[in-house]
This record gives structure tokens, C-alpha cells and sequence, in this order.
């Protein structure tokens, strides 16, 4: 729900002397105290019968749906959370309101589909289009919160939308008829237990934003003066879910029966629905906006509002007000980059995610930060799950789809019994052409291509758990769309989870990354540098503060990678650089020997000892590669074309080979910068990195001798 209000929204006083008398403004004159208790007896019964907002209109979904909640429906109500076989055995005793529920639905959405249809047989589509697109709108409203979320869920995404109905179902967001204040004021005195004026010394008159679930008031705190949003939930609200949840999972399990789907729709629609009851439960959201601030509170340019648990119930949610406009209203580059970052350190560091972030929940504030709002719907995503996630990611980008295979069973996607040699096959099909373009130019749509007919044969299926995953991503993408057209979220992820896999401590990752970079004892360097390289162009908390959007030149570059090898962060890859570069010293020896000895006389003895062959080719051209590396000069060569070089070259045995190496390496050494530069660097670093920096040349030389010492006793 939106909580984004104007500065001057009016607020009227309270007093144990004010009143709320019904059909009037409801903070007025003497306050009478058995008024109050009447709306406690009849709650839901006084929504139909008194449903009537301040200016005397019913809202919608009272007056077209208010029959779900008719006669209490106390059990559906008073459920505590959600359970499918409880909701079933209540609704199955009501088969009359099923059919009535039914008939509703099929009439209402049918006659908007005949209506469509009809205006594409006359010609008249586009004059009639923003018409029904509000008569849509009108529609969602009447059904209902379930109808309205799945909206909400769709009004996110700019790229699949048409403008017009983008705008109408935006308005599901935040502007829904609200029901009675009369009826919202005694449910807050009934679930807090004390007359309203007990906490808040003033509260506006009016709703000051209404959705799908309840409706917001502006108050003051009388304990302390702080300005506060007042979320009342919606009468009814719950029974009209659940009737609808159990309609849905039922349409589910025939669906898949008849279409013989492999994913479980049943457990996806039961994912969801946990999802919403949890949301519905404001106890819950309180709880969940506390842990949301205490984990990403302190990030750059991110506001999480203060929860107040003390004051909140399960129909009553007290938070600290937020100022500010939609982030999709004010084209905020910067913000949407926080947003990215922030979203990626909710799903792959914590596993703690906001599972709903659309554009009515992300506003920028006054003072310019995202403040999240909205804390109903989160998900959990655990470790390990989190890991596969990153290491599915790699091995798409690198193109391992064998392992990507492993990754699509760990994560629950395949079944353990699919064939991996032929699911390899048929992944490279799908996303071979796609991920060619470079991970830059990735796009859904891309790697969308024929995975529909791969998943139908190898009976993938998608994990409860994994709806509300890409749910969030969906949103988040759409929202970047929305100022971005060309936007791809593997793009502004990829980075992220570069530096993630680069620099995280997991055994599994470590482990992850070693197999990346090595294949049969083979150092591929170009995956590390592909890795460096991107990880660098992520958002880090520290550039996002400095708003550092341009590119960086090669000395920055520079500094960014011995600053990340030099810290705690990066010792498995310092490791890395260090094992090869020392590789690469050895090789350079070996092949300047053989060079020089093989134009003097009587060397052929020791030529015999220390001759080029496959690996120290291989070595010393990972040497030139690193040098070009490490000192940030921009390679104009296709990596892949310089690895097949590589391979030719050695597999030839060409002496010619390792001549034009070593050319290749002191150009590169002639090319460097000024070493002046680089000792201005290290001395702009820590002490510790620094200390770290001046022990590498004693590093470097033991692992030399090591290597020489067993080359010589071979």
C-alpha cells in the first residue's frame, strides 16, 4: 500500500470530548462512548448495511462482492493463517455462494472480453481502448483484493502493458474507493482495546489513501508527537480471499491435469496465497518492516520507516510517515540503480526480500533517498538456494551448461531422474545464440526462445518458492523499464553477483569459482578477467553515495583491482593471480633461456632441461594477459580468439610461438604506467594493504624457487 501523502493533509484534534456521529464529519463535537461499541458487535454486518464513506458513496467491492462476507463468514475471518484444507472444508458447505462467486467472475470478466472482441470486429479498438481499460479497472475493483493484486503485479511491468491500461491499473496501487471512517475508527478502538483519542491527539477525517487490503489515515502520537500512518484493514477482506484462493487452487489442479503440466500449480498458488495471508496478518508486517530496517535500514540512500509494534494488531498497523513521490512518477536514474543494489543484497545476501516492490511501494522522498514501504508480502530465500541461484547465473553466462543442468536440479527446476546429458543438449539450443551477444545485451525475451517446448519434455517445473523470486525480479525489471526502455536486469545483475562469487567466503562458492577457472588443471583466464571486469563495473554502497555513473578510465580501474586483491575480500582470488603470475615468471625465464641458448653454440644439454612445451606456451601467454590486466590497458582482441590462438600455437610446438610471446610481454612491459603512479596508488591505500602490497615480491620468489626446485629434481 502506498503511503506517499501530500505535507498539508488536514489533521482534525481528539479529545475524550469528541464524537463520530454516523454520516458526518467524524471528528466532531462530545464524545460519546456507547456510540463506539455498537460498531464493535456488528462489524461486518455494518459494512453492508452502512458501507457509505464520508460523501455517502459505497465503495465497489461492498456493494458487487459484499455478499463473500455476508452473515459474518466468522470462520474464514478467524483464520489465523493460511490452510487450504480448512478453507476447503468451510466453502465446500457453501456450494450455492461458489456458483454465485463463479457466475460473478465469468460474467463480469466475460462481458469485458465480448466487449473487446466486438470493438475489434467493428474497427473501433483504438477510439474505445482507454475506455476499457478503465471499464477493467472498474471490474478488478468490484471482484475484489485478489483480483486487485494480481493487477498490481502485472501494472509493474511498462514493457507488456499498453499505456493506457498501464495507467488505469496504476490507480489499483493506492486510489481504491475507501469504505466507512465510522467503521474504520471502531475497528481501530476494537482491535487496541481503548477509545481512539487514547493514542493520537489529532488524525485526518478522511482516508488519505485506500488499496486492495485496507486503507491509511494521517495521525499524531499524543505520547509523543510524531506523525504517524494509521493502516486499517478492510472488513471482509479475508473471506473474500480465501473463497477466491480456493476457487483458484481448484481451477489449478484441473488446468494441470488437463494440460498435463509438470510445475505444481497448485503449490505455486499456494506459495502466493501464504504470501497474501501473511501480508493480511499486520502483526506480521510490523515484525517484517522491523527486520527490513535493521537489515537494509543502514544502506546508502535507503529509507526504512519506524515500525510501532506496541501499537499494532493484526487489523491495525501503526508506522512512521513517509513523504514523497512514486519513484516510477520522478525518472530517478540513481534511485533505480539503489533500488537494483538493494534488491540484490535482499535476495543473494540476507535471502530476506520485499516481495512486492511495486511502483506504490517505492517512493522517492524529499530529501532524495528510496524509502521502501509496504512490509505484508516478503519471502525467504535460503542459502542454499541463493548459492545455486549465483552459480546458475555463471554457468549461463560462461556457457557451462552442464553444470547449468546440476544448477536447475538443485534449485528444484528439474527433477534428480532427467537425463543431464540430454537436458545439456537441449540447453545449449535454447540459450547458446542468446548468451553469445555478451552478458550486456542479455534479455529474458532471448533466453526465452524455445525453453517452453525443453521445459515440457524434461518436465521442468518452477518451486513455490521461486514465484515469488521471479515476481520480484519482474517488478523490479519493469520498474527500470520504465525509465530505462533498454534496461536488461541480467545486465545490472551480473555484476553484482560477480563480485559476490569473487569475494564471498561460502565453501560452496570458493568452490564454484575454482571449477570455473580451471578445467583439467587449465587456468582460463579469461573467465577471471571476465569476472574482474564485470565486478568492477558493480554499484557499490560507496560509489552509489558519489553518484558515479560515467565510466571509469584505466587508472581508476587499476586502483579499484589492487585496493579488491589487497583486502580481506579478495585473498582466494589474490591467491589466484599470484599461482599464475608466478607461473607466468617461470614460464618467461624458461622461454628467454631458450631463446638465448638456441642461438649460442654447444647449449643443446641444458635446451633439453628447460624447453617450451604446451603448458609454459599456455602460461606464458595467461603472463601477457595478466600484465594487461593488472595494469588496466583496455585489449582490443576477442579472448576467445587469443585462447584458441594459445591452443594452436602450443599443440604446433612452434619455437616461433614463444618468441612472439615474449615480444608480445615486453611491449606490454614497455607499455605500462609510470611505476610512480603505482606506488602513488599503494600509498593511498590502508597500512595493512599496503604491508600486504611489499610482502607480494617475497610471496612471489618462494613460490618461484618451489616451482624451479621441482622442474630441476624432475
Amino acid at each position: 500500500m502506498n503511503l506517499l501523502f501530500p505535507p498539508f493533509s488536514p489533521l482534525r484534534s481528539l479529545s475524550p470530548n469528541s464524537n463520530f456521529p454516523p454520516n458526518s464529519s467524524l471528528l466532531s463535537s462530545s464524545y460519546n462512548p456507547s456510540f463506539l461499541p455498537h460498531f464493535r458487535r456488528c462489524r461486518c454486518s455494518r459494512a453492508l448495511s452502512e458501507p457509505e464513506g464520508l460523501n455517502g458513496a459505497v465503495d465497489s467491492f461492498t456493494k458487487y462482492s459484499g455478499y463473500l462476507f455476508e452473515n459474518g463468514e466468522s470462520e474464514a475471518e478467524s483464520l489465523g493463517e493460511y490452510d487450504h484444507l480448512r478453507i476447503a472444508s468451510i466453502y465446500r458447505r457453501r456450494p450455492f455462494l461458489i456458483l454465485r462467486r463463479l457466475l460473478q467472475i465469468g460474467t463480469t470478466l466475460g462481458r469485458w472480453f465480448a466487449l473487446r472482441y466486438l470493438d475489434n470486429m467493428l474497427g473501433r479498438s483504438d477510439q474505445m481502448f482507454k475506455i476499457r481499460a478503465a471499464e477493467l479497472r472498474s471490474i478488478l475493483v468490484e471482484l475484489g483484493p485478489a483480483f486487485i493484486k494480481i493487477a498490481q503485479a502485472v501494472s509493474a511491468r511498462p514493457d507488456v502493458i499498453p499505456p493506457a491500461y498501464l495507467d488505469e491499473l496504476s490507480l489499483l496501487q493506492d486510489r481504491i474507493a475507501p469504505f466507512s471512517t465510522e467503521l474504520a475508527f471502531s475497528t481501530i478502538e476494537e482491535e487496541l482495546g481503548l477509545p481512539i483519542y487514547t493514542f493520537f491527539s489529532d488524525i485526518s477525517p478522511e482516508p488519505i489513501a485506500a488499496a486492495s487490503l485496507g486503507q491509511v489515515y494521517q495521525a499524531r502520537l499524543r505520547r509523543s508527537g510524531k506523525v504517524v500512518a494509521v493502516k486499517v484493514q478492510r472488513p471482509g477482506v479475508q473471506a473474500a480471499i480465501s473463497l477466491d484462493i480456493f476457487i483458484m487452487r481448484s481451477l489449478a489442479g484441473y488446468i494441470r491435469k488437463a494440460a498435463k503440466f509438470n510445475t505444481d500449480l497448485q503449490a505455486v498458488v499456494d506459495e502466493w496465497a501464504s504470501s497474501l495471508f501473511r501480508e493480511m496478518d499486520y502483526n506480521a508486517e510490523a515484525r517484517n518492516g522491523l527486520r527490513f530496517r535493521e537489515l537494509y535500514g543502514k544502506l546508502q540512500d535507503v529509507f526504512i520507516p519506524e515500525m510501532y509494534l506496541d501499537l499494532t494488531s493484526r487489523h491495525v498497523l501503526i508506522m512512521e510517515w513517509v513523504e514523497g513521490k512514486k519513484l516510477a512518477e520522478v525518472k530517478d536514474l540513481h534511485l533505480v540503480e539503489v533500488g537494483v543494489y538493494c534488491s540484490l543484497t535482499q535476495l543473494l545476501d540476507y535471502g530476506f526480500y520485499h516481495a512486492d516492490p511495486h511502483p506504490g511501494n517505492l517512493l522517492r522522498t524529499f530529501d532524495g533517498q528510496l524509502a521502501y514501504l509496504d512490509f505484508g508480502m516478503m519471502g525467504e530465500f535460503r542459502q542454499e538456494l541463493r548459492e545455486a541461484f549465483i552459480e546458475a547465473c555463471l554457468h549461463l553466462v560462461n556457457q557451462d551448461f552442464d553444470a547449468l543442468a546440476k544448477d536447475f536440479v538443485t534449485l528444484g527446476l528439474l527433477p534428480p531422474t532427467a537425463q543431464k546429458s540430454e537436458v545439456t543438449k537441449a540447453l545449449t539450443g535454447v540459450f547458446q545464440n542468446a548468451v553469445s551477444k555478451g552478458v550486456r545485451n542479455i534479455s529474458f525475451g532471448d533466453l526465452s526462445g524455445n525453453l517452453g517446448r525443453t521445459m515440457y519434455k524434461f518436465k521442468f517445473q518452477i518451486p513455490s518458492y521461486f514465484s515469488l523470486v521471479i515476481r520480484s525480479l519482474a517488478v523490479l525489471e519493469g520498474l527500470a523499464i520504465a525509465n530505462n526502455p533498454n534496461y536488461k536486469v541480467l545486465s545490472s545483475s551480473y555484476p553484482w553477483i560477480a563480485r559476490k562469487v569473487l569475494t564471498d567466503s561460502s565453501p560452496q562458492l570458493r568452490s564454484t569459482l575454482q571449477a570455473l577457472l580451471y578445467k583439467d588443471g587449465t587456468f582460463r583466464i579469461d573467465r577471471l578477467e571476465s569476472l574482474l571486469t564485470e565486478s568492477l563495473r558493480s554499484r557499490s554502497e560507496e560509489s552509489l553515495a558519489k553518484r558515479e555513473l560515467k565510466e571509469q578510465d584505466s587508472s581508476v580501474v587499476s586502483k579499484q583491482l589492487l585496493s579488491f586483491t589487497l583486502s580481506e575480500r579478495g585473498e582466494f582470488v589474490r591467491d589466484v593471480l599470484l599461482e599464475e603470475f608466478t607461473k607466468g615468471l617461470e614460464a618467461l625465464g624458461i622461454a628467454t633461456f631458450d631463446s638465448v641458448a638456441s642461438s649460442l653454440p654447444f647449449t643443446n644439454s641444458f635446451t633439453t632441461v628447460f624447453q617450451m612445451d604446451e603448458e609454459y606456451i599456455r602460461n606464458l601467454r595467461n603472463f601477457r594477459r595478466l600484465l594487461q590486466l593488472l595494469s588496466g590497458l583496455e585489449r582490443n582482441e576477442d579472448p576467445n580468439v587469443a585462447v584458441r590462438e594459445a591452443i594452436v600455437d602450443a599443440t604446433q610446438k612452434d619455437q616461433k610461438t614463444s618468441y612472439r610471446e615474449l615480444s608480445y610481454i615486453f611491449n606490454e612491459l614497455s607499455s605500462i604506467q609510470d611505476p610512480l603512479l603505482l606506488i602513488s596508488a599503494v600509498l593511498e591505500l590502508p597500512p595493512e594493504m599496503q604491508l600486504q602490497f611489499f610482502n607480494l615480491p617475497a610471496d612471489i620468489a618462494g613460490r618461484l624457487a618451489s616451482r624451479i626446485v621441482a622442474r630441476t629434481i624432475r
